[in-house]
């Protein structure tokens, strides 16, 4: 991952692979047939990796019925908590870094891994969060509008705070802080009033 980070996935050579982790070429297929191999199992490092910190977050993270199921029964604070947690692992786990950078870099250089970012920064979360606020709508937790006209107002600005933060790391605390205000303030629009 580092390597695909710093170079590209199309500048990497299984041999340099194998000399990162200490070993010949040769060895290295004994794990995996090819480097798309072992571009698969830093996908599904990625998806586990992802699933652990939704779960320390009491959230399944993929599926938006289990979770809409949590969301409605939380208080605001509870929200922003999740967001933070979730906005902070992207933001500071090594492994997400440097995934989001290789295919930030990628994107204009290979058209599958132009895909893969799409599919990972906008088709992906836009759909769960859409999915999400649908049912959340349904549950009466929230305000019966258009949810994919909610999750583009909901995550756009999130990945842009990301974007931004890897950029400039030192701006961390006024992104995160913009952030809880941005979380607290589409729930203050978006909730429905308790009677």
């Amino acid at each position: 991952m580092t390597l695909f980070s710093e170079k590209g996935y199309a500048n990497v050579f299984v041999a340099e692979i194998a000399e990162a982790v200490g070993i010949k070429a040769p060895s290295l297929y004994k794990h995996y047939k090819s480097k798309q191999d072992i571009f698969n199992a830093i996908l599904d490092e990625m998806k586990s990796s992802y699933d652990r910190q939704a779960s320390t977050l009491n959230l399944n993270g993929n599926n938006a019925s289990a979770d809409a199921e949590i969301y409605a029964s939380v208080s605001e604070n509870e929200i922003v908590k999740m967001g933070l947690g979730l906005f902070s692992y992207f933001l500071h786990d090594e492994y997400a870094q440097k995934f989001r950078k290789m295919l930030t870099i990628e994107q204009f250089n290979n058209s599958e891994l132009a895909q893969l970012f799409t599919k990972q920064y906008a088709d992906d979360p836009l759909s769960y969060q859409s999915a999400l606020f649908s049912m959340l709508c349904l549950k009466g937790v929230l305000k019966e509008e258009n949810p994919n006209v909610m999750a583009l107002q909901f995550y756009a600005p999130i990945f842009m705070l990301l974007t931004l933060c890897d950029r400039e790391p030192s701006r961390e605390a006024e992104f995160t802080a913009l952030l809880e205000q941005h979380v607290l303030q589409f729930t203050k629009l978006y909730r429905k009033e308790e009677k």
